[in-house]
């Protein structure tokens, strides 16, 4: 950039007014815009033009400043910018002129900045003020790696069409990109960037990346010398982020990456100190590149020195807690192999913030301005003693709880949530768990929830907490497909997960939707050529706005159609319909701890066949009636994120009841077959064809299971659809399932899905036996298409949709009345922004369903395994694709079933 104070006077000698006393000066200047010394005393040089005579030293008044040049800036904005005002006393040469330089210079919008004297009247100066702009930014184009990283690195580097071009964005922009993809093993990336002048444009430039990355540098081996008490091998494997080139390594590739290289170099001397060798260290160490095989060679020189172990350990300064108390937490006694990692974890441990550690004692009782360490006093041969010494202070309590950054949530959603009530002794737990409640209402970016501490005065004992959140977007759209019923079944959902409903009313709230009070307002299409559902749903969180009871209801219409095998359309003369009605509650308890919930639910389906015979039921007239109250007991303590938790379980266990009407409707279910109006009657009309009896049968008279005529009813077969159509005319049954969900951190970021189901559905009366409702279909994506008898989809990968389920003796799927399954995956997270998360998954599974209870057998089981990929966009709730392989031979197959595909669209975590 080039800075220079010139002055000029109209038919002056120019060699003349050289022999003065620095007439003007002129600065050539790098960018940085060094010491002002530089813009008035050194670098002078002429300047081809005429000048005005002046007094050196002399203060004169400012008259006016005018800018000249070709600029985009309005000239009076470009002015106050400098500080220079009219009337000011300024000296020429002097330091208001350089500080006005200064000022523009630091604004890096500049290329040229030139002051002028343009005529000097008595004590008043004019100035002119000449600048030239820098470049702006036109098209950028980046070669040398595929479209959609393009797009990521100009959002990265925020190169907008408009912005300055200088030296700062070139070799800002030039480092990032090298330093990204040297971070992926790309060790040798070149970047190179030129900008091209627009000749379309005035002062606009375009600009051209070339990024050669060249090939990805891998570590060929980690040596690692003078070590005797530990292998090679565990030294490696403390080491998390720099592992050696090996053909079956997946979820953590070789790579060098020169900061995580050197917090590996700590972990592996953390790894002595966990096994005793306090004075364990690095002696040297040294990365050596090949370049023909392009790859990396690590050598680490280590020195292990003795092994220690723990001596006394005394406490000093504790008077809340006794020694014995704290000794308990402390977990750690004379004669212990020294750990020093297991000592720091002890005394707090970072890695996880709800941890039972000594610090945690106190900070979760109040003492906030606690501290405690662990002091080494003495060291005698190989023993060590401690001293772990205390400072309480007093107790703090919460002073003013504030939440900024909820644009679209209300105050009082996210108020009711917090534990850090204003007035109430501090707790770091009550703390912690509040970022929990605020993540998992699922209206803010769970990784990006920061509670601050504010105005923390310990001599008052208070502090105050400024939760920072950041809006997502919590509706959603449901896209899914698949086949079932026939055919393809498409569905389209729209769910508002922070409705508004006592603003439906007022037009401003329309932005587009009433939005901000936490409630949740679903709608869902399902339709193919056989086959239309309806429903729609309503919760409120806080049901009267003072309690956390959760008040839930629903309401869904299904109609589906036989195909008539003519004209392969929907026979509508065949059909059945449900409606389907509910209404819940659930609270949240106290006791045992309040992770805990209390559902109860009342629900009524009414079903109506009409022709409709398959082997699904076994009346294809009539109706059916399921009146149902079901009531469940759920302790949740899931991570913060609901996406991707990465600590904590879900347990449930729930029943599904209907009134034993068996009980007192004085029917003899045993002997409904005995009955005259339950036996078989000919329907047909079979033009005076005699039945193998030589009697002619008209429409109505009795006949027995061969179709013959029999004139006493006794002597009739029973009709089972009829028997049938009472026995399930009011559907008896109860439903009992439990579920066990845990997720553990494991090693970094991977983390460990354990999950555990079991369900059974009996009956109260064995006569009337299992109802042809509300059963279990197991295998395939679990995804719940064609649910059209009160069924559940479960989950088995690695075998087709519902193929391990229990059939009768013509091969119809009949479902099962026991289940159990069992399930591990190992996540492994690639990105969990708010845009979009992305984890990569692997499992093993196994399960069974069963005809019924005497067959169960927990232990023959089929068996799958399997990768996949989820990607959760807050728009479309969470997509999927798994490669599951079954090991075992589905019914009737004589070998194991092998791969199969899932699509997972729209299903929730």
């Amino acid at each position: 950039m080039r800075l220079s104070l010139v002055i000029k006077k109209e038919n002056a000698d120019l060699e003349k007014q050289v022999n003065k006393l620095n007439n003007f000066l002129v600065l050539k200047k790098s960018i940085q815009l060094a010491l002002s010394v530089l813009i008035f005393g050194c670098f002078t040089q002429v300047k081809a033009q005429e000048r005005v005579p002046f007094d050196q030293g002399k203060k004169y008044i400012l008259a006016d400043v005018t800018v000249v040049g070709d600029i985009s800036f309005n000239s009076q904005t470009v002015v106050t910018f400098t500080g220079l005002q009219k009337g000011q006393e300024i000296t020429i040469p002097g330091e208001e002129v350089s500080t006005a330089i200064k000022k523009l210079g630091k604004l890096g919008l500049f290329d040229e900045i030139s002051f002028y004297v343009n005529r000097i009247q008595n004590d008043s100066i004019y100035l002119d003020l000449n600048i030239v702009e820098l470049p702006k930014l036109g098209e950028v184009k980046i070669v040398g790696v595929k479209k959609a990283k393009v797009e990521e690195l100009i959002k990265d580097n925020s190169l907008t069409k408009g912005k300055v071009v200088n030296e700062n964005l070139i070799t800002t922009t030039k480092n990032y990109i090298e330093n990204k993809y040297k971070k992926d093993g790309f060790y040798n990336t070149k970047v190179n960037i030129n900008t091209i002048k627009d000749t379309a444009t005035i002062n606009q430039v375009n600009m051209l990346v070339n990024i050669d990355k060249g090939d990805k540098v891998k570590i060929e081996n980690i040596d690692f010398v003078g070590n005797t008490k530990i292998s090679d091998k565990k030294l490696q494997s403390a080491m998390k982020d720099t592992k050696k080139k090996k053909v079956t390594r997946i979820l953590k590739p070789s790579k060098y990456i020169k900061d995580k290289y050197k917090a590996d170099l700590e972990k592996v001397i953390a790894s002595y100190k966990e096994k005793g060798f306090r004075d364990a260290r690095i002696v040297s160490d040294s990365v050596v590149y090949n370049k023909e095989k392009n790859l990396l060679n690590i050598k680490i020189n280590v020195e292990e020195g003795n092994k220690y172990y723990f001596g006394n350990i005394k406490f000093l300064g504790n008077t809340i807690y006794t020694d014995q108390g704290l000794g308990r937490v402390l977990g750690i006694k004379k004669g212990d192999t020294y750990n020093g990692v297991l000592l720091e974890k002890r005394i707090a441990d970072k890695s996880k913030p709800d941890a039972e550690d000594l610090t945690n004692l106190y900070q979760n009782n109040g003492y906030l301005f606690s501290n405690v360490n662990a002091v080494e006093v003495k060291t005698a041969n190989d023993t060590i003693d401690f001293e772990i010494r205390i400072t309480e202070g007093p107790i703090a309590y919460f002073n003013k709880i504030t939440v900024v950054g909820n644009d679209k949530t209300n105050d009082r959603v996210i108020y009711r949530e917090l534990r850090t009530k204003p007035g109430e002794k501090y707790s770091k737990d009550e703390l912690v768990r509040t970022v929990r409640e605020i993540g998992q209402l699922g209206f803010f970016d769970p990784e990006a929830i920061d509670p601050k501490f504010r105005n923390v005065d310990s001599g008052a004992g208070t502090v105050d907490i400024e939760y920072n959140l950041v809006e997502k977007g919590s509706s959603q759209i449901e896209l899914q497909g698949g086949y079932g019923g026939g055919g393809f079944i498409g569905t389209l959902g729209l769910s508002f997960n922070n409705f508004s409903a006592r603003n439906m009313f007022k037009k401003e709230a329309y932005k587009p939707l009433p939005m901000g009070d936490g409630q949740k307002v679903s709608l869902r299409l399902q339709a193919s050529t056989f086959f239309q559902t309806y429903s729609m749903s309503f919760s409120e969180p806080w049901f009267g706005g003072k309690k956390p009871v959760s008040f839930s209801s629903s309401l869904s219409y299904s109609k589906q159609f036989l195909n008539n095998f003519v004209t392969q359309r929907a026979d509508k003369t065949r059909s059945f319909d449900i409606l389907t009605l509910s209404v819940g509650l659930a609270k949240r308890l106290t006791v045992p701890d309040d992770f805990f919930v209390l559902s109860q639910s009342i629900s009524y389906q009414h079903y109506s066949l009409n022709n409709y015979n398959t082997g699904l039921f076994t009346f294809g007239n009539g109706t059916s009636r399921n009146l149902s109250y079901t009531i469940g007991l759920t302790r949740n303590s899931k991570g913060v994120n609901p996406i991707f938790p990465t600590y904590g379980s879900e347990v449930s266990l729930s029943a599904k009841l209907t009134p034993p009407y068996s009980l007192f409707n004085g029917v003899d279910y045993a002997n409904l077959g005995n009955q005259e109006e339950y036996k078989l009657k000919n329907t047909e009309n079979r033009q005076n064809i005699p039945d193998a009896n030589g009697n002619i049968v008209n429409i109505g008279d009795y006949i027995d299971a061969n179709g013959n005529k029999v004139t006493d009813f006794n002597l009739a077969a029973a009709d089972a659809s009829k028997v049938d159509q009472k026995r399930f005319n009011w559907l008896e049954y109860y439903k009992v399932k439990f579920k066990a969900d845990t997720y553990t951190k494991i090693y970094g970021k991977l983390v460990m899905r354990l999950l555990t189901e079991f369900g059974f559905l009996g009956s109260y009366n064995q006569d009337r036996g299992a109802v042809p409702f509300e059963r279990y279909y197991l295998g395939g994506d679990g995804l719940a298409n064609f649910a059209m008898d009160g069924r559940e989809n479960i989950q088995l990968r690695g075998y087709p949709n519902n193929s391990l389920t229990p059939t009768n003796e013509r091969g119809d799927q009949i479902g099962g009345t026991v289940f159990n399954k069992f399930s591990m995956e190992l996540r492994y997270p690639i990105t969990l922004k708010q845009s979009a998360s992305i984890y990569a998954l692997g499992f093993l599974e196994a399960g069974s369903a069963y005809k019924d209870f005497k067959s169960f057998n927990p232990f023959s089981l089929n068996r799958s395994a399997g990768v996949g990929l989820r990607v959760f966009m807050p728009a479309f709730g969470l997509l999927g694709i798994d490669f599951g392989h079954g090991f075992d031979a589905l019914p009737g197959q004589p070998k194991a079933n092998g791969w199969e595909t899932h699509f997972i669209i729209g299903q929730q975590f």
